[in-house]
């Protein structure tokens, strides 16, 4: 464990202070309290429409910001001492943002019964709450735009405070929400949850209001929208594909083995979500920003050797532990009628194992904008994961061929990331000869 902590202490760019780790905490815990009031109040049927509803709400967020937020906060934050430049920048993201959200907004409302009957298969009756959705969508659109600002000017401790009480709120309201109305209950509220986190952040934007005469029609720049585009195609193709790809695996569970089968897929996914996202925050915090800063092949390849070297013991420790403890683990986060997640453990984990071994190599593809490498890369995984999970599946006529496909996926695109970067990886210098 002291070697986990020095190699963070020493190599982290972004130090990990206590709020941060706070945050990623609170997180978790909402999370599984929430996973444990729908596991109560609702069942595995109940968790796979909820998951479903969640895709949905994830990628129709992305396409409404038009994935700025990444590429908003490199501008703003290169920018915040440049008046006309910055102008420029939150000009444009606050009107494009705007009106791509109001756009979307328009689509989900008017499209609401047809959604409706896509992700809520059997189900028709939930159209209002994509409704509800559309009506609040703006709110989460004007959250994004408020914390990128906070991001480019470096207010990491406010925002992440603001992380935390949203957290704590939306944890508090998805909680009395399911308690009072069941499954419509939780339907809502994940809905509405990142929205509301908007009343909080406007008061934590309160001392950055002297940037609002900078937010003028004229200094939209249609120059920034090129650049910002690598970023946001980069970002949306992920943020939406992903998503659709995890509704379409989970309704083909729901016609072809059955609904709560589909609620045990969802809750295995659940649950290595909450133990990856440790390793995500430390891959987002040093990775990114390191081999951002790296032009040479051999810092490159010192540097991924080193993270494994560091961070997969632990990694694999606790993945091991994780799998050893699965009954105990699934009754607290859940309940006894989700025992047979139990029988999905092993293929989750040892995807999991492979899709962190090709993350670390893959951020390389963010860090220099390889955006034909990115596209192309993410389009097989897209394609794959969806290919052998509907083939695994009925093979199997088991939810178990969901997981199986999780990690023959990952195997593969592993396989691809070492292609691309094979020379740089494992290549013997020639001035050593």
């Amino acid at each position: 464990m002291k070697k986990l902590i020095d190699y963070i202490n020493t190599h982290v760019l972004v130090k990990v202070t206590p709020l941060q780790g706070a945050s990623v905490i609170t997180r978790i815990i909402a999370g599984i309290l929430t996973s444990k009031a729908i596991a109560i109040f609702i069942g595995p049927a109940g968790l796979a429409l909820i998951g479903n509803l969640r895709n949905f709400v994830s990628s129709f967020q992305a396409i409404a910001i038009l994935g700025f937020y990444n590429g908003a906060v490199k501008y703003i934050s290169d920018f915040k001492d440049d008046v006309v430049e910055l102008s420029k920048t939150i000009s444009t993201l606050f009107y494009v943002g705007f009106t791509s959200t109001i756009l979307v907004s328009f689509f989900c409302y008017f499209n609401a019964q047809a959604i409706n009957d896509i992700i809520f298969p059997v189900y028709n009756n939930y159209a209002y709450i994509i409704k509800i959705f559309a009506i609040v969508l703006p709110f989460y659109g004007l959250n994004m735009f408020s914390f990128s600002i906070m991001n480019g000017f470096s207010k990491y401790k406010i925002l992440i405070i603001i992380n935390i009480i949203g957290q704590i709120l939306s944890v508090s309201i998805t909680l009395l929400l399911i308690y009072q109305n069941k499954l419509e209950g939780a339907l809502i509220s994940v809905v509405i949850a990142e929205s509301l986190i908007c009343l909080i952040t406007l008061v934590g934007i309160i001392n950055r209001r002297s940037l609002v005469p900078l937010i003028k029609v004229n200094s939209i720049s249609f120059g920034f929208l090129k650049k910002m585009a690598p970023y946001s195609l980069m970002a949306l193709f992920t943020a939406v594909a992903l998503p659709l790809v995890a509704i379409a695996i989970r309704s083909h569970i729901i016609e072809n083995v059955g609904y709560k089968d589909a609620g045990f897929w969802e809750a295995m996914t659940r649950i290595s979500k909450y133990y990856l996202m440790l390793i995500s925050s430390i891959m987002a915090l040093y990775i990114l920003p390191r081999f951002s800063d790296i032009d040479d092949v051999k810092e490159f390849r010192k540097e991924v050797f080193s993270f494994y070297k560091t961070i997969l013991p632990f990694l694999l420790t606790g993945l091991v532990l994780i799998y050893l403890l699965k009954p105990f683990i699934v009754t607290i986060i859940f309940s006894d009628d989700f025992k047979p997640v139990e029988d999905l453990f092993l293929w989750q984990l040892l995807g999991d194992f492979v899709k962190v071994l090709s993350m670390v190599i893959a951020y390389q593809f963010l860090a220099k904008k390889m955006f034909w490498h990115y596209i192309l890369t993410e389009a097989f995984l897209v394609v794959i994961l969806y290919t052998t999970s509907i083939y695994f599946i009925d093979l199997l006529d088991n939810v178990k061929g969901a997981v199986i496909a999780h990690f023959v996926s990952y195997m593969m695109y592993f396989g691809i990331i070492l292609l691309i970067f094979g020379s740089s990886l494992f290549r013997v210098d020639c001035d050593k000869t």
